[in-house]
């Protein structure tokens, strides 16, 4: 009898997927303690590096719709943690900053992610990095390629 083909982008998938899970249930754990969700999480790290992003890469980044993304700015705005200001440099743009209140929360939020995030050990956590970055890179250009 011979054997099936081996099962390796179903398996693959499933330890993907498991891996993701695990990983927000860890993150959430450690942001439910600052009244943080992991999509509110993903916007202030993106923000925390004090340059100001269009609301158009914020969305890309957090990986939610516009509409999405726009309700939990307006959150993040009243919760005195995000501002918006035009872009300088093309007034049709909208920028997103934290603000100091935002800067000081981050700050809080990041150190207990840190000490809640398991390392990995002789560089795996590189490893692994970079393993997923040539993953990505590979999804996206075979799915530009059957979108020509």
């Amino acid at each position: 009898m011979p054997t099936p083909p081996p099962r390796r982008s179903q398996d693959l998938m499933h330890l993907l997927t498991r891996a993701e899970r695990l990983a927000a249930r860890r993150l959430q754990a450690a942001l439910d303690e600052h009244g943080c969700t992991l999509d509110a999480w993903r916007v202030l790290s993106l923000l925390s590096d004090g340059e100001g992003h269009p609301m158009a890469a914020v969305a890309e980044a957090a990986f939610l719709p516009p509409p999405t993304l726009t309700k939990l700015v307006d959150q993040l705005v009243d919760q005195n943690l995000v501002y918006r200001r035009v872009d300088p440099l093309d007034r049709r743009r909208i920028l997103a900053h934290l603000t100091p209140r935002g800067e000081d929360h981050w700050r809080r939020v990041d150190r207990e992610v840190r000490a809640q995030w398991p390392v990995l050990s002789d560089g795996d956590d590189e490893l692994l990095r970079g393993l997923l970055h040539r993953l990505a890179d590979t999804l996206d250009g075979a799915a530009a390629e059957s979108s020509v």
